[in-house]
């Protein structure tokens, strides 16, 4: 059964913007004023301009891999079981913290009603909350589409009236001093303010159920960074210019307080409700989409088979969410905000980085079925460009993140050691090993199964062309030979599936190459005879590493494939003509045909074709 994509281009820009606009507006620009003052706009722009190469290559990788797990399934099958544990960790934690963030940003308001409550208590009202959404996602997880739709919807409302109203009572003096601190808390907090991106990563865990991802998730994820971006950077800029700096630090919820300065209690009501709608949605899909990735992990391999538990009425993995309501349970109650959200900034950047070199991986490692249908502009340049700037952000934000980092790498490699390491599938890295250096290192499992995802991908049905390849016979030549030896090994083979001598097949197929040529283009010869009998068709592929010599005339023939069929397969026959021509037409076939290091190898890249299959 072919699974019904439903998710369209709305669909996906509502649920990445109601993944970004989130605590990260509501609440992080008090953290961030307080070490970079005005110039934290800055940080916010420079943020959002980082986050353009990771937009680019997780659009890249969703549309050629569009897989739930998301950005751990890249990792995975881009560096192997170690990076994927690595890399699943870090995404379901980090996720786990931003909802956690959201999640506080909740007890936040309660400074609205009690004017004395301090922080240990907007602590325990986070903690409530986090155990109402667990439960949530354990019993009632159909939260529709069109209820997110709604929810973004007065989330955009509420913030271009914000900035309707607030451009006009802008004080151009409360930018002043503009830079305050010096430069570089401003790199410092744009790394911190990453976290407010981090949401858009969320559709890679969602490919899987939109209609034509390979448009509209790269389209989507612009129009949502795009849109949001100027949100950011408007509604920041707006309050730093109608709040004081004393009465700026003095609030806990900036936006709030600046929609009172403009429109008093009502307009203050609609911002509170506008930022408890985004707390709402954040830490409930938070919790969901989190919970997806220690499932992934488990099917894969590396996690215990307990992740991937699922109640059979609902399909939910209650294990998996559990586990992330507690891990999200001790983040709220132990770690500090600022740390809470430089943590979450980390790993999201580590993840962006690791994201970036998954690009580089897949295309260097040049595997036929890694074929997306978007592909990053500038590259390699703008990958190299990311790994740089993160790792300088990283760097900027203290030693807490960097401390639980390598915790979380060494937790990986200690796990991996001791459990995962027998896995078989190999990764895209080694295949970019093994090019470089010449030598077997590995197996056909990767490129088995981005086949399989490029046919769900494009709805490819398997024809009988298909499973005639899928058995056909295949022939790798070494040396050079000439026509005569050439036809002498195919009779051979095809004595045997025909039951016929193999002098008459020998006679039909130089006699057919008398009548006409058939090497059709240089380096390509496409022999075809008529055979007796009824309902029989057989093809053979040939690879001549060094050429078959079908006329002195011509270039040696490098690519071959030989049909034989009886009378009444006439138009299979043909069809069958008319598919391999569609086939060495494909973008750099002779180049990758000629590379493949087995037979398995070739027969693969027929089968990865992106030909029509109507036969």
């Amino acid at each position: 059964m072919i699974h019904k994509r439903k998710l369209n281009l709305w669909d996906i820009f509502c649920i990445a913007s109601g993944a970004m606009i989130s605590s990260g507006l509501f609440i992080l620009p008090v953290v961030a004023y307080k070490y970079a003052g005005p110039s934290m706009i800055i940080s916010y722009l420079i943020a959002g301009m980082l986050m353009i190469p990771s937009v680019l290559s997780q659009s890249e990788l969703l549309t050629a891999m569009p897989k739930s797990g998301g950005t751990y399934f890249f990792i995975e099958r881009s560096f192997g079981p170690f990076m994927g544990i690595f890399g699943g960790l870090s995404n379901w934690f980090s996720i786990a913290l931003k909802s956690a963030f959201a999640l506080v940003g909740i007890g936040m308001f309660l400074e609205y009603f009690v004017p004395s409550v301090d922080y240990f208590q907007i602590k325990l009202v986070a903690a409530s909350f986090c155990i109402i959404f667990t439960l949530i996602n354990l019993f009632s997880v159909k939260v529709s589409a069109r209820f997110q739709n709604v929810l973004v919807g007065f989330l955009l409302f509420s913030c271009l009236m914000y900035i309707v109203f607030g451009i006009k009572k802008v004080n151009f003096d409360y930018f002043s001093p503009f830079i305050s601190n010096g430069i570089k808390p401003i790199f410092s907090v744009a790394g911190m303010v990453f976290i407010c991106y981090g949401g858009l990563t969320k559709v890679a865990s969602i490919a899987e159920d939109t209609e034509n991802p390979s448009k509209v998730i790269p389209i989507g994820m612009f129009l949502s960074f795009f849109v949001v971006q100027i949100i950011y950077i408007l509604c920041v800029a707006i309050t730093v210019g109608i709040l004081p700096a004393n009465e700026f630090l003095s609030t806990r919820t900036p936006l709030t307080q600046g929609a009172l300065s403009l429109g008093g209690f009502w307009f203050g009501i609609i911002m509170s409700l506008s930022a408890m709608t985004a707390f709402f949605s954040t830490a409930n899909a938070g919790i969901l989409s989190s919970s997806r990735v220690p499932s992934a992990m488990a099917k894969d391999g590396l996690l215990p088979s307990k992740f991937s538990l699922v109640l059979k009425k609902s399909g939910i993995p209650y294990v998996s969410v559990i586990s992330t309501g507690l891990f999200m349970l001790v983040l709220i109650l132990f770690l500090d905000l600022e740390n809470l959200v430089k943590t979450a900034s980390t790993l999201m950047i580590i993840l962006f980085m690791f994201v970036n070199l998954s690009v580089i991986i897949m295309r260097e490692s040049k595997i036929i079925n890694y074929r997306p249908s978007f592909k990053a502009p500038f590259y390699p340049w703008i990958q190299i460009f990311a790994l740089i700037a993160y790792s300088f952000l990283i760097f900027e934000m203290g030693a807490v993140p960097l401390v639980i980092t390598i915790s979380f790498v060494v937790i990986s490699f200690i796990w991996f050691i001791s459990n995962a390491n027998k896995l078989k599938r190999q990764s895209a890295l080694m295949h970019l090993v093994e090019r470089l250096t010449a030598k077997e290192f590995v197996n056909n499992t990767l490129e088995d199964e981005l086949k399989g995802i490029l046919q769900t991908r494009d709805n490819i049905i398997k024809d009988r062309f298909d499973h005639l390849i899928e058995d056909c016979d295949v022939l790798d030549l070494e040396e050079k030979i000439d026509r005569k030896e050439f036809f002498d090994l195919i009779s051979e083979t095809f004595s045997r599936k025909f039951n016929m001598p193999k002098e008459n097949i020998n006679i039909l197929l130089e006699k057919r190459e008398e009548q006409s040529t058939t090497v059709l283009e240089e380096g390509l010869a496409l022999p075809h005879i008529v055979v007796e009998g009824f309902h029989k068709f057989s093809i053979i592929m040939v690879r001549a590493r060094k050429g078959i010599i079908f006329s002195l005339d011509k270039k040696p023939v490098e690519v071959a494939f030989v049909l034989a069929g009886t009378i009444d397969e006439r138009n299979f026959h043909l069809r069958s003509l008319m598919a391999i021509a569609q086939i060495v037409r494909e973008h750099n076939f002779y180049k990758n045909w000629m590379r493949m290091k087995t037979k398995e190898g070739l027969r693969m890249l027929i089968l990865s074709s992106t030909r029509r299959r109507d036969l």
